[in-house]
């Protein structure tokens, strides 16, 4: 397994009238811990896309478990359990400044070669920077 961590801060603009930060709001947290894991790794999403990959979203799953509200530190855990093949599942798990599990969840992207739109085999250079963690 592969893992990285990034700190959030919440911003007001995030939180709906509850106070609670909008649930919509996770799946951009998500995006920057996924970013963040793969430049942890020294492959960035702009180079993917320079050697012509794309990466649609197949699945977004959530599962809330407590709120987090304006100015609250986030840990955001982004984790790689299996090797990518042709799509990539990335893990997640959000935790609150006690270091209560707030939330965790997976998105599933699949690699899709950026002339043909259709799906292909995950890029070399990914399965090269994992082959020493998975």
């Amino acid at each position: 397994m592969y893992s990285h961590e990034v700190k959030l801060r919440v911003r007001y603009g995030e939180t709906d009238q509850m106070g609670f930060v909008y649930y919509g709001v996770y799946a951009q947290y998500y995006e920057v811990g996924r970013v963040e894991l793969l430049r942890s790794l020294g492959v960035s999403y702009k180079s993917l896309e320079k050697s012509g990959f794309e990466l649609p979203v197949l699945n977004f799953n959530i599962n809330y478990k407590k709120p987090a509200f304006y100015d609250d530190k986030l840990t955001l855990k982004t984790s790689l359990k299996e090797m990518p093949t042709s799509k990539i599942i990335f893990h997640y798990e959000c935790f609150n400044e006690n270091n209560q599990l707030i939330n965790d969840g997976n998105i599933s992207l699949v690699f899709v070669n950026k002339e043909t739109k259709k799906p292909c085999r995950a890029p070399q250079i990914i399965k090269e920077k994992l082959s020493a963690y998975l």
